[in-house]
């Protein structure tokens, strides 16, 4: 089996960082009401900034696979060019469209020439589904170099104009004209974004880090949906799927908007990710004391402190100064968001031979965890 690298990392985030007090003026106001939520979910999730591939005037200026292409790019100068790619593996929440898949969507913009692709799809994981395809086909010797991304264009599934039909249906229903917390929730919480990994199996003499196991655990056995889209939730757990709505109700029923069951979140998010990651460490044989750098994908500041201690009490306890975060300032960007951090971390200057980093990617679609821990060579 091959050894395997990541050799280069690169990420884009469109436009200018869009602050707090910004937020409704380029998503708009739903019934043009001022959201009763946003303060106090910007209040509990810590994030300041975040990025939009709308202009200010909500108007879209990248599309997933434009934002993908951009990442792309930026793994690329004059010693190595996108033709060389052998392997594209692109994971996100919101491809542009159904069909074809995201990764054939990025392949068609890049006009290189042919390669093998492979899409991810899922919430937050989707993004090391697509690494770990990469790694296994770099490891197997099957490909001697793979590109992995991971991005979000979400941002026009949160604009006002997506549930004019749902409030419109409710006022004739004499209800209140704002939509359900599930869906507004998540309004203040997501932002775009796209990051990408060049996996080797050599390194260069730049910083490189080994990928020395990746593992990942699913609860869906046992755990209802939670973070959801396409479909709705019925009181059984099951979801009733977009095909099986009608058309007006795709509209007054805002079927396609995003989701979230928080107390199901509340309820299994943090104990999962315990379970999960203690499962991985004793897998793989790997101590917390040998972590140099812990890089946990939270969706919410809110979270940090109840993870540290329940990691504590499980005797997994990972000091606060290892862990690595910059969600305060880039925003939660789903299954790009590790890309991001460790594109942060990787082109900080703090590095040293040696290091060992862990990755820890939660997913609250139906509570699936994925973990990679690397080795700076």
């Amino acid at each position: 089996m091959e050894k395997v690298y990541i050799t280069k990392v690169s990420k884009f985030l469109p436009n200018n960082p869009i602050s707090n007090d910004e937020m409704e003026d380029v998503l708009g106001k739903i019934d043009s009401q001022a959201s009763k939520a946003r303060r106090i979910v910007l209040r509990n999730n810590g994030i300041e900034n975040r990025y939009y591939a709308l202009n200010k005037e909500g108007v879209v200026t990248h599309n997933n696979a434009q934002l993908t292409l951009e990442a792309v790019k930026g793994l690329f100068d004059g010693d190595l060019d996108m033709s060389s790619i052998e392997v594209l593996s692109c994971g996100t929440s919101t491809p542009d469209s159904l069909l074809p898949s995201h990764a054939a969507m990025v392949h068609g913009l890049m006009k290189t020439k042919s390669l093998e692709l492979n899409s991810s799809s899922g919430v937050c994981c989707s993004g090391m589904n697509a690494l770990k395809f990469g790694y296994l086909s770099v490891k197997a010797g099957n490909s001697e170099n793979a590109v992995c991304t991971g991005s979000e264009r979400v941002s026009t599934w949160m604009q006002s104009n997506r549930f004019e039909a749902e409030v419109h249906n409710l006022k004739k229903l004499e209800e209140t004209p704002i939509i359900a917390f599930k869906k507004d929730f998540l309004r203040w919480m997501l932002s775009d974004g796209s990051g990408a990994f060049l996996l080797e199996n050599k390194p260069r003499e730049t910083t490189s880090l080994e990928i020395e196991w990746m593992d990942f655990y699913s609860f869906a056995f046992e755990l209802e949906a939670c973070m959801y889209a396409g479909g709705d939730k019925l009181e059984d757990g099951t979801i009733k799927p977009w095909s099986e709505f009608t058309t007006a109700e795709w509209l007054t029923e805002s079927v396609f908007s995003l989701k979230q069951d928080v107390k199901i979140l509340n309820d299994n998010i943090l104990d999962k990710g315990v379970e999960s990651m203690a499962s991985a460490l004793l897998k793989n044989n790997t101590k917390v004391s040998e972590i140099d750098y812990f890089l946990p994908h939270v969706s919410s500041h809110f979270f940090v402190d109840a993870l540290y201690n329940k990691f504590k009490d499980a005797g997994l306890e990972i000091p606060k100064e290892k862990w690595f975060m910059n969600l305060k300032h880039v925003g939660n960007v789903g299954s790009a968001s590790i890309f991001l951090m460790l594109d942060e971390l990787f082109h900080s200057g703090k590095l040293k031979s040696g290091d060992r980093i862990l990755l820890s990617v939660p997913e609250s679609g139906r509570f699936s965890y994925a973990y990679a821990y690397l080795k700076v060579v």
